[in-house]
């Protein structure tokens, strides 16, 4: 009997050994991805010190990234991590002017060789008034801003409330009208620092399919032009570009961030995210069903890509002479996957004040210094509530606080104005417009708890300035 107890005991024991081998076998590359990406973007984009990017950034994201050891190379400009030193290594490139990018699927020549017909963009900022320069005053206010409210919310923007707590706000910006009436940053980080916005991508993404809409006539109720669904047979043929932008194609997509999730799998083993998220299956028929995903945001990157000659370069010459340029948000990098097809989902970097300017830009509907870059009403098509999102949350790649239709009062931040809208990003980045208030609100940080309130530090911003 005791030796059958053995035998059973050693099974089991190696049944568990080797579910952990193959749990972590897959795993890691998710761990040593983002490890490797992360820390390439905040040293060779962000201009950061790796050791503190590791330690406070991305160890406290997951345990997994606890065996995760990071290599950087000044001279190459790469990052290497790998578990334990040796396991599951992924190394990320920078390249200028377009960002780091994970080798996947592909070797570091090729990837520099798309970088081939690419213009870099260089200009100098000038001492005009934000924003079309520089120029900030922080110490004329307008009457009605009570200096004192504002400057408490703001410190408690980066104020730690307890000694656990992960809050790490990196910068604050507060427009009101055209004017920046409140900015502040971490030590370490200034107005030339760029910051990473996650999903806040999503929306200028959308800005990019308005310009394609107004200059090319491109049709966003046509049949979505995806190579993987032009079959009439397949269900997926009937999926428009609206649907997509609405989050309301019925693709499977699992929004879901951690080992064997489709979130993770496409942005850390993926070499083109849109390929990954359109050989997805139907879940529900097209426009049926609301279901929040990056991989829709990365096809739709895609098609912006084909759209305008299908290669990094003519993508990254559209970004910046139809959009970043024009806004002055010189600053402003959509980093690409190894396909060469912009990450829309995840991926820009901008100073925090070339956020605040996407947001006025998007708070004028699209209008700068009286040139109008999006067609007209596309920010109200942009910020109507998707008909599946239950509580008016979502329009076109835009968040909403407009509320359950026909209950208002039951809405995501039911303290602030239901008109305010906003790009949202992982950690707590949040561009949010109030066009009733004439404001711009932006707060980027790497937030790894729930100590972060978005509604709580806005309603102290609006607290601090006298309603027209």
């Amino acid at each position: 009997m005791k030796r059958k107890m053995k035998w059973v005991s050693g099974i089991v024991f190696l049944c568990v050994m080797g579910f952990g081998v193959y749990f972590l076998n897959g795993a890691l590359p998710i761990g040593t991805g983002y490890s490797a990406k992360y820390i390439c973007s905040q040293v060779f984009l962000a201009g950061r010190n790796p050791e503190p990017v590791f330690e406070k950034d991305v160890k406290p994201t997951h345990v997994l990234f606890q065996l995760v050891k990071p290599v950087v190379d000044e001279k190459n400009k790469t990052v290497t991590a790998a578990a334990f030193g040796f396991w599951k290594p992924m190394t990320a490139v920078y390249r200028e002017g377009c960002g780091c990018t994970l080798i996947v699927d592909t070797d570091r020549d090729k990837l520099k060789s798309q970088m081939n017909t690419m213009s870099l963009y260089e200009f100098k900022r000038t001492d005009e008034v934000w924003p079309l320069g520089e120029g900030v005053d922080l110490d004329r206010l307008p009457g009605k801003v009570s200096r004192e409210k504002l400057k408490k919310a703001v410190d408690e923007a980066f104020a730690e409330p307890g000694p656990d707590t992960k809050r790490n706000t990196r910068a604050i910006v507060v427009v009101l009208g055209d004017k920046i009436i409140a900015e502040q940053y971490a030590p370490g980080n200034d107005k030339d620092t760029p910051m990473h916005g996650w999903s806040m991508s999503k929306s200028v993404t959308n800005s990019l399919v308005g310009i394609l809409v107004k200059e090319k006539g491109l049709d966003i109720n046509a049949q979505a032009n995806v190579a993987a669904w032009q079959n009439p047979d397949d269900p997926r043929h009937k999926i428009t570009l609206d649907m997509m932008l609405r989050m309301s194609s019925g693709l499977e997509f699992e929004e879901v961030y951690g080992p064997f999730k489709d979130a993770t799998d496409m942005l850390y083993t993926a070499g083109s995210m849109a390929d990954y998220a359109a050989a997805k299956p139907l879940i529900a028929e097209p426009d049926t069903l609301w279901n929040y995903s990056s991989g829709t945001a990365n096809i739709i990157a895609r098609m912006v890509t084909d759209q305008v000659g299908g290669s990094l370069a003519a993508c990254h010459k559209f970004s910046k002479e139809a959009l970043f340029n024009k806004i002055g948000a010189y600053s402003a990098v959509i980093e690409p996957d190894a396909s060469g097809s912009f990450v829309g989902s995840s991926y820009m970097f901008a100073t925090a004040r070339d956020w605040a300017r996407y947001g006025l830009f998007l708070k004028n509907k699209g209008v700068w210094n009286n040139e109008k870059i999006l067609p007209d009403g596309w920010m109200e098509y942009s910020t109507r509530p998707t008909p599946k999102a239950p509580m008016g949350e979502y329009g076109a790649m835009f968040w909403l606080n407009a509320g359950e239709k026909g209950n208002p009062d039951h809405r995501k931040f039911p303290s602030l104005p239901p008109d305010l809208y906003y790009c949202g990003g992982f950690n707590g980045q949040i561009v949010a417009v109030i066009p009733s208030r004439d404001m711009v609100v932006v707060r980027l940080g790497v937030t790894h708890d729930t100590s972060w309130s978005h509604e709580a530090f806005i309603r102290q911003v609006l607290d601090s300035i006298e309603a027209d």
